[in-house]
């Protein structure tokens, strides 16, 4: 496992470079202070968005099989996994943060879905601040539609 990164993965540089190949820019890397060290932050946006790998935070549109040897092992990482994911949406989404996670299969399938994605947010959050303060919760519905209780 320690050949794993959990930074700079081929998801996330396919991601960056299509922001970066669209215009976005402006957003900071693995941003420490925040609950999870977001992937990508858009901060004076106050969006946070984790480019997760399908195997490692069972991601539930490919329903991946558990590895075959040490079953109990990796269902208790993987199950940790899932909670410590919750766990830093829910401290992101009481923070005024809005949450978007992106799946390695959807990079794969659909790269520029991905960053249309971002780009609707970016500017859904800037329609929003300019009518209310109040914080713009997308995040809830995604990670409900996830199976995530908040």
């Amino acid at each position: 496992m320690r050949g794993n990164k959990s930074k700079h993965t081929k998801p996330e540089l396919l991601l960056r470079k299509a922001l970066w190949a669209s215009g976005l820019r402006g957003y900071r890397l693995h941003f420490k202070k925040l609950a999870g060290s977001p992937d990508i932050v858009f901060s004076t946006k106050k969006i946070a968005i984790f480019v997760n790998g399908c195997f490692w935070h069972r991601c539930p549109k490919c329903n991946l099989n558990l590895p075959k040897t040490n079953t109990e092992f990796w269902k208790d990482k993987f199950d940790a996994n899932i909670k410590r994911d919750q766990n830093n949406y829910v401290k992101l989404i009481r923070s005024n943060w809005t949450v978007l996670t992106i799946w390695e299969c959807d990079i794969k399938k659909n790269l520029k879905e991905q960053v249309l994605k971002i780009e609707s947010l970016i500017k859904d959050v800037n329609a929003y601040s300019i009518t209310t303060n109040e914080p713009l919760q997308l995040a809830a519905e995604d990670l409900l539609t996830y199976g995530y209780n908040i």
